[in-house]
């Protein structure tokens, strides 16, 4: 355990609060004082409440010293991504085009859940405007950095929440992930982070971008996923597609391994080209996998590309979120956005009812995948992390971001629970991310198969936090 109480986990918050070693409120001022250092070069926040936390922290101090703590969270601190209502605090979403005067008079369910558990929340994360894309930049918040180097982006949309996590400005941290928005962070800034199956985590109001969007934990341990999942979980009337609540401690059976899961690597996915170090680290954790006891193939799978079908959904979501905005307020919004809203004014109804039969047949397609593997293993994302401020790399030949990201949009079309873990550097010091996907409603059986590899091979802290 390291004895910087800013990169503690809540878990080990949780056991040095209650055996009185620290408090909620040395925890949370530890927590703001990294924010104070290093948010003006990383900008991973765009609204603290210092006042709020400090009040809160003293209320959770006071619990803990009479033996009477409330909840599963009691003085954690933790970050809210800008893209979830908070009660009494902006949701500007990276946007312009949102009233910062509100009102603001309610909590997302998932907030108003860690709320009740008596987190302590600090603030709120950056996000490019309504989560659009793989990146992290506005013309509301500017450009997020990469704490591993701030000339790379960390990735997106929940690249606030990533910075965050990675770097110690508190210990638990919302993501939202609609085509890889918490997973691609986690990859490039060397964290755990988890999108739970859809309907895991009920959401409200429900995302523009419709049924591919989900609410998940990120944080710097597995087992602190698990125990933020099993808190946001819980039910919620809002979210008509919730999944019924069922009361699993997600971190119940975290600590029982891998031996003899049948687990599926998969090189690359529709032949799209990998970087050779993002390859060999993949490899070793397949390896590394056969090594826990796990059984590991690398069959022939020949999965289709969906591209084409996630296209679909993103883009007509992007058309019914700038339907909502007045003309005048439109200008101001990211040009890539107001892309692909437009050519989605192109589109019949027909040819969307066809993604969503291409949607319909892809998850049956998993569905019988994981009639034979229990796990897939791949990459998270197949490039490191590239310039900050920019859509996608220099002279790649993409034009939009998905076109790097080929690995995590197709289970957000599929609803299964897949995690990012690192699993090492590049030789220019840029974390690399692995990625894990089980069958639909298998969260516990994913975090207990991250945490194997996590006991096995410890990421390093970027430059920045570890000073």
């Amino acid at each position: 355990m390291t004895d910087d109480a800013a990169l503690l986990s809540a878990t080990e918050l949780l056991a040095a609060y209650r055996d009185k070693r620290l408090s909620p409120v040395e925890a949370t001022q530890a927590a703001l004082d990294r924010i104070e250092q290093l948010n003006g070069q990383l900008n991973a926040f765009c609204l603290l409440d210092r006042e709020g936390a400090l009040a809160a922290a003293a209320d959770s101090e006071k619990r803990w010293q009479a033996g009477q703590p409330q909840g599963r969270l009691d003085g954690v601190p933790l970050s809210v991504k800008d893209l979830l209502l908070t009660k009494g605090w902006p949701t500007q979403r990276g946007s312009h085009s949102i009233d910062p005067a509100g009102p603001w008079t309610e909590d997302a369910p998932a907030v108003a859940r860690v709320r009740e558990h008596k987190a302590i929340l600090l603030g709120k994360t950056t996000t490019p405007e309504f989560g659009w894309k793989g990146v992290t930049d506005s013309g509301l918040t500017g450009i997020t950095r990469n704490p591993w180097d701030p000339e790379k982006t960390p990735g997106g949309s929940s690249g606030g929440a990533a910075v965050a996590a990675a770097t110690g400005m508190g210990a638990l941290h919302f993501g939202t992930d609609g085509g890889g928005s918490v997973r691609i962070p986690c990859a490039f800034t060397g964290i755990p982070g988890l999108k739970p199956s859809f309907g895991r985590v009920p959401a409200y109001p429900l995302s523009p971008f419709g049924t591919v969007s989900h609410v998940g934990p990120m944080a710097r341990t597995v087992a602190d996923l698990a125990l933020m999942l099993t808190a946001i979980a819980e039910p919620d009337p809002r979210d008509p597609y919730a999944l019924p609540y069922d009361g699993e401690d997600f971190g119940a059976d975290l600590e029982s391994g891998v031996e003899g899961l049948r687990i599926a690597y998969l090189p690359t996915m529709a032949g799209h080209a990998v970087h050779p170090e993002v390859a060999e680290a993949a490899a070793y954790a397949a390896a590394r996998f056969e090594e826990l006891g796990a059984k590991v193939e690398q069959p022939e799978l020949d999965l289709p590309d969906t591209d084409g079908a996630f296209a679909y959904h993103w883009y007509a979501g992007a058309a019914l979120l700038l339907s909502g905005i007045p003309e005048e307020r439109r200008e101001r919004i990211d040009p890539g956005l107001r892309e692909i809203a437009a050519q989605a004014g192109h589109f019949t109804l027909i040819d969307y009812l066809r993604a969503v039969k291409v949607r319909e047949g892809f998850t049956q397609r998993m569905n019988q995948v994981h009639e034979t593997y229990d796990l897939l293993l791949l990459p998270s994302v197949p490039i490191p992390a590239f310039e900050a401020g920019a859509e996608w790399p220099a002279g790649s030949g993409a034009r939009r971001w998905t076109d790097w990201t080929p690995f995590s949009y197709p289970f957000n079309l599929t609803g299964q629970p897949a995690v990012s873990l690192p699993c090492g550097l590049t030789s220019a010091n840029l974390p690399i991310g692995l990625q894990l996907v089980g069958p639909r409603y298998q969260d516990a059986l994913v975090l207990r198969a991250a945490r194997a590899f996590e006991r096995s091979y410890p990421a390093p802290l970027p430059p920045l936090a570890a000073r």
